[in-house]
């Protein structure tokens, strides 16, 4: 016999005092509007906690409450009900022999869908248990993958393209009837796959003999490689349709983008393809439009630095540069900024190198050097077209960064991004690029540098035993810290984490607000006083010293403090060689 509740939901709720009436009335009133269920209702409403709910439900039907993340779940178990109908059901199945099948649901009250889970398991007989609906929904994207699917519609690919004929181009056109192609089916199993897994890219390499598709996940590539080789242009053309490229051209690199839809989610595609030795590569950025945009508290900024942010980018003029390495978040950071300041009494103008998001109220120039439209002449146009705040999406040449610098100190405010490794360094590469130093003191009012590190997977965390080299690094840092520390850890590697012991990515920043004594050192062009002024400023943390506070509260790992101490290690031995070398590089 399946367990079932003896009065309805609510009811019980009501005489055990953990709702009351009148709340229990007002979830009902809600329910008859948005058709969800009392349970999620409830929980929406902050009437009770989805934990206090997940408690009761398992004692009132005798069944236990299980932790997905301490659960080890059998794979043959879950392939027993198909992907859409354990997702509109919320029910996995996570163990399963001959007679009997353990079963996770949100909602194990659901009649309906405890008889349709249960027909699919004949002749075993159901048992049921109750999870979180947060862990429900991360395990389908992390065991429901679409690795199997590729795998498929590559080999019928295979059979429709013989090796050494030419791909029916119009087999590939983008009308209606062309979805169901399997060239179709193929791509739409690797985008699925990839939002599954929230990758920001994705590449597809030919290669001698196979075709490589590696997503990069939080910030790290993983890799599929298909037997078949001989597909690869067929994929590669779909894309270029898609795209609105050139499908005959495959000696010079295109760029394009399109949109597409993906589980409901609508996903930007900027595309990149280039010639290799065994074909094309094509790489995608993903960018979720459906996501929204983040505001500034969602990035991640420790409070104190949100707080001093916030104060530069409300400023009236100045220059405020965010800065790190590609895929750091700067953009991201940039359209927080903006989405705060974006108000009707505010004139906005972006130039950017593609428009990522679109804003309402803000005018947004894509440049395109093909046809003269680059940064710098835009920039020039966009300061006659009387703008409050300009955001350049990257400093590339001289002309840009002196025409920024410019309209930074002629009342305007200049938000932009550059790519260097830490604040410090910032101004020195503004410098370099060919700008007076006199200019950059006037104007540079913030520097935000920032990271993305790799969090570990709390799944499969464990203690972690520091190698010798490790300590003598750490120590420079921190030199409280000694061999028998037990406050780091590391990822052993498991399901949730595909095996690499990290699962997502957190925000490290760097915040270098210009003071005085800096001014002074640039307008004197001596780096090194200007990082000795720098490193004094009050509540100034360098992004290593950041990062290893992550890894003593067990958010990350050595790893990823060293390999992003290195890094900064790098630019401030180079400040140390142009400054004893006497002068500072301009261009």
């Amino acid at each position: 016999m399946r367990p079932r509740l003896k009065m309805r939901l609510g009811d019980l709720l009501v005489q055990h005092q953990l709702i009351t009436e009148e709340q229990l009335q007002q979830a009902l009133d809600d329910q008859r509007i948005n058709g969800r269920k009392l349970g999620v209702t409830l929980i929406d409403l902050g009437l009770i906690s989805e934990r206090a709910l997940l408690e009761f439900l398992a004692k009132q039907m005798d069944i236990p409450l299980l932790d997905l993340h301490e659960r080890k779940i059998a794979q043959t178990a879950v392939n027993l009900v198909p992907e859409v109908q354990a997702r509109r059901h919320r029910a996995l199945v996570i163990d399963a022999d001959d007679d009997t099948a353990l079963v996770a649901m949100s909602d194990p009250a659901d009649l309906a869908a405890v008889d349709t889970i249960s027909n699919y398991l004949q002749p075993r007989k159901m048992r049921l248990a109750v999870v979180s609906d947060n862990q429900l929904h991360a395990a389908f994207d992390n065991l429901y993958r679409r690795t199997k699917d590729i795998v498929h519609f590559a080999k019928e690919l295979q059979t429709e393209t013989e090796e050494g004929t030419e791909f029916d181009l119009g087999a590939l056109s983008l009308d209606a009837e062309a979805d169901d192609a399997t060239v179709a089916k193929l791509l739409q199993s690797i985008f699925t796959d990839a939002v599954q897994v929230r990758a920001s890219d994705i590449h597809i390499e030919p290669d001698d003999n196979a075709l490589r598709i590696r997503m990069r996940v939080d910030g790290v590539l993983q890799e599929n490689v298909l037997t078949e080789a001989n597909i690869a242009n067929a994929l590669v053309l779909r894309l270029k349709l898609m795209a609105g490229l050139d499908i005959s051209e495959k000696r010079l690199p295109q760029d394009g983008r399109f949109n597409m839809k993906v589980r409901g989610r609508s996903i930007d595609v900027r595309v990149s393809t280039m010639p290799i030795q065994h074909g094309e590569s094509c790489v995608m950025r993903l960018l979720d439009q459906s996501a929204g945009l983040l505001d500034l508290e969602q990035t991640g900024m420790p409070a104190d630095i949100l707080r001093r942010v916030r104060q530069l980018v409300h400023r009236p003029y100045g220059m405020f540069v965010v800065t790190g390495p590609t895929g750091s978040g700067k953009t991201t950071t940039l359209y927080g900024a903006l989405s705060e300041l974006n108000r009707a009494e505010k004139k906005i103008i972006t130039v950017e190198d593609p428009v990522e998001y679109r804003l309402p109220r803000i005018s947004q120039v894509q440049v395109n050097p093909k046809i003269g439209l680059s940064f710098s002449n835009v920039l020039r146009t966009t300061l006659r077209q009387d703008p409050d705040i300009i955001m350049v999406g990257e400093m590339r040449d001289q002309e840009t960064v002196e025409i920024g610098l410019r309209g930074a100190i002629t009342g305007h405010l200049v938000l932009t991004t550059l790519h260097t490794n830490d604040s410090i360094t910032s101004a020195l590469r503004l410098i370099d690029m060919g700008a007076a130093p006199y200019l950059v003191g006037a104007a540079l009012r913030g520097v935000l540098a920032q990271r993305l590190i790799r969090r570990v997977c709390q799944v499969c965390q464990g203690p972690a035993t520091l190698e010798p080299q490790q300590l003598a690094l750490l120590q420079r840092m921190n030199p409280s810290i000694t061999a028998d520390d037990t406050r780091f850890v590391q990822g052993r590697g498991c399901r949730n984490c595909h095996d690499t012991g990290y699962k997502g990515r957190i925000g490290v920043f760097e915040l270098l607000e210009v003071n005085e004594a800096m001014v002074d050192a640039l307008r004197e062009g001596n780096m090194r006083d200007f990082a000795r002024a720098a490193k004094a400023t009050p509540g100034f943390k360098p992004l290593a010293q950041v990062a290893l506070d992550y890894a003593l509260q067990g958010i990350t790992t050595v790893d990823e403090v060293l390999f992003l101490a290195e890094t900064v290690e790098e630019q401030e031995l180079r400040i140390t060689a142009i400054n004893e070398g006497g002068e500072t590089t301009h261009g």
